[in-house]
């Protein structure tokens, strides 16, 4: 059943104050903020975003679409290893500038089931990764769930020096990404984790 108009509107305003707090503040912002900024009561908010959660959900599903969108830009470039780092430079520019999402990319929000976007996103990314591979200049033994080590470094550092040097994360994402480079490469002490390992890391954060 369509939400009557205010509550539609309401809800709509509580995303588009969430979506401000949290890239101003992170995620961890009181609630109490997020229904300030948007001119409603706390009750109102817990009325269309039971948890924290639900609201972290509404705020960023259109990250999701985004990503597919930079995979596939990606996955069309003539060159594997650019479309590869273009990828990943993406991924951590959007962390960059919005530091709820920053926040996210280190953790796992709960959902009850993965979204068709979702699993659509990372069928696309495992191909980007694989493409590179293939190509000869990403590493062999890189899986997308080694992945995550990129994201959780980059995020540290936008977190560490944002306020001094916006900018000071590409230089750190220029170092990994030589790191990945085929011809850089050295056998790895410890496999790769799996995906069940990167979740349940994620959930702890």
């Amino acid at each position: 059943m369509p939400l009557r108009k205010d509550a539609q509107r309401n809800l709509e305003r509580l995303v588009e104050a969430a979506r401000a707090v949290f890239a101003e503040r992170g995620l961890d912002v009181p609630l109490d903020e997020v229904a300030r900024r948007a001119g409603v009561s706390i009750g109102t908010l817990y009325n269309r975003f039971p948890t924290r959660a639900d609201l972290v959900a509404a705020v960023f599903a259109d990250r999701r679409e985004t990503l597919i969108e930079v995979a596939e830009h990606a996955l069309a470039m003539d060159d594997a290893w650019a479309g590869f780092a273009h990828f990943v430079e993406q991924v951590c520019r959007m962390q960059a500038a919005d530091r709820g999402y920053n926040d996210l990319s280190a953790r796992s929000i709960p959902q009850a089931a993965p979204t068709p976007d979702h699993l659509r996103g990372r069928e696309l990314m495992g191909e980007v990764v694989e493409r590179a591979k293939r190509s000869g200049a990403l590493r062999p033994d890189f899986v997308l769930a080694d992945m995550a080590f990129v994201t959780w470094a980059i995020t540290r550092t936008i977190e560490a020096t944002a306020d001094v040097d916006p900018d000071a994360w590409r230089r750190h994402l220029g170092f990994v990404l030589d790191g990945l480079r085929a011809p850089a490469a050295h056998p790895l002490p410890v496999p790769a984790l799996t995906d069940e390992q990167v979740m349940r890391i994620m959930r702890s954060c």
